[in-house]
């Protein structure tokens, strides 16, 4: 199915072309902010009508009109487009969890449903948007990777599948980030093995990271510091093979150098 690319809040948005098109017809009201009045109206003009708000920019209003088009044609097709388009209103204005159920009641609803596609990537795509620094606490960001991660596995061939593998990767930096701040934590309070669990997470669960040369080093120092060499001797001969010219890589070298000179010797 084509797609087009709707920007919202300075990010690209992909959005179903069925859901965006413009039908025949206009209808003027609710013009007032804030108020969608009741009067009956046929369900192409209102659709009409919920549409072109939307492209102005005022998804309240937009979102009302999208929920009157389900209140007054229920059975209808477009009740089905005005129900992932209201949730896709609702992620406009950034109520992600109005969003977000929203599309899951549409799937709820119409599983087999050509925009279930759309309306996973929508659920996904709230929770990523929802992402916080590393210093506070990730439940939003594993929710996101699983959100990613259950478009990836149901529509592999779609649009929404490459996007989410690109989010995917930026997630996974993130929670390796975590990891590591944790991790530090623990070694500047000298708490070696609880240091180590969160280094060796990053290299089990994120090695593809950004994060995968320091926590490699992390392991060399956190080894040295309790009083096993010959892991810390590996963990940097990894880093060496795989990150040369890091300056993690330098750094694991010079502490060898110092901790264990013997076994920078058997390196050169």
């Amino acid at each position: 199915m084509l797609r087009s690319i709707a920007r919202a809040n300075g990010a690209a948005v992909l959005v179903p072309v069925a859901a965006a098109l413009l039908l025949s017809g206009c209808a003027t009201f609710g013009k007032k902010k804030g108020e969608t009045p009741y009067i009956a109206r046929d369900v192409e003009s209102l659709y009409t009508e919920a549409k072109n708000q939307l492209d102005e920019g005022n998804y309240k209003i937009a979102g009302g009109l999208f929920d009157e088009v389900e209140r007054q044609h229920p059975y209808s097709e477009w009740a089905r487009r005005a129900e992932i388009m209201g949730a896709f209103t609702y992620y406009l204005q950034r109520d992600y969890n109005k969003a977000i159920e929203g599309a899951q009641r549409f799937l709820s609803i119409h599983p087999g449903n050509k925009e279930a596609p759309y309306a996973t990537y929508l659920i996904a795509l709230c929770y990523y948007e929802q992402i916080a620094d590393v210093s506070r606490d990730q439940k939003i960001t594993q929710e996101a990777l699983d959100a990613l991660t259950e478009v990836i596995r149901r529509y592999p061939q779609s649009d929404y599948a490459a996007d989410a593998r690109l989010k995917l990767d930026l997630v996974n930096d993130h929670l390796a980030g975590k990891e590591m701040e944790i991790g530090r934590y623990y070694e500047r309070s000298g708490q070696w093995l609880a240091a180590q669990i969160r280094f060796q997470t990053v290299i089990d669960k994120y090695q593809t990271t950004s994060h995968t040369p320091e926590a490699l080093y992390r392991l060399t120092e956190t080894d040295l510091a309790l009083g096993i060499p010959d892991q810390a001797r590996k963990y940097a001969a990894v880093l060496g093979a795989n990150y040369p010219g890091s300056e993690w890589y330098e750094r694991a070298y010079d502490l060898l150098g110092k901790k264990e000179p013997d076994l920078v010797k058997d390196q050169a």
